[in-house]
């Protein structure tokens, strides 16, 4: 899949398997929003409002309010990538927040998903 493809993706539709990932595990879908509002800086109802209007990825994070500075230190490996390492600035926002979510499935507490410390 090129980047393009993941790029014009809605996010509409990767949101519900995002939760799904993190119910499997027995987190919750508020833990994955919070996740998210954290890494994106959108508050509750701003995400939702992302989600009613379908946008893409690509949209969802240029219109995202503030990429929390702290996202930086989100390392380790997504999909065969190390995320530090990702050039394409768009894509490894993607790739963080596939980090965080694979983290919190994974069980991790919530305060080292959101590098609080």
């Amino acid at each position: 899949m090129t980047n393009e493809r993941v790029y014009k993706m809605a996010f509409s539709s990767v949101y519900p398997l995002l939760i799904q990932k993190a119910e499997r595990k027995r987190r919750t879908k508020s833990e994955v929003d919070a996740v998210i509002c954290w890494l994106t800086g959108y508050d509750d109802s701003g995400l939702q409002e992302q989600i009613r209007k379908n946008i893409d990825y690509e949209t969802f994070f240029s219109e995202a309010p503030q990429i929390n500075p702290n996202a930086t230190k989100i390392s380790g490996v997504i999909c065969g990538h190390r995320v530090e390492e990702i050039q394409d600035p768009l894509m490894q926002k993607i790739r963080w927040l596939d980090k965080l979510v694979d983290e919190l499935a994974k069980g991790k507490p919530m305060e080292k998903i959101l590098r609080s410390s």
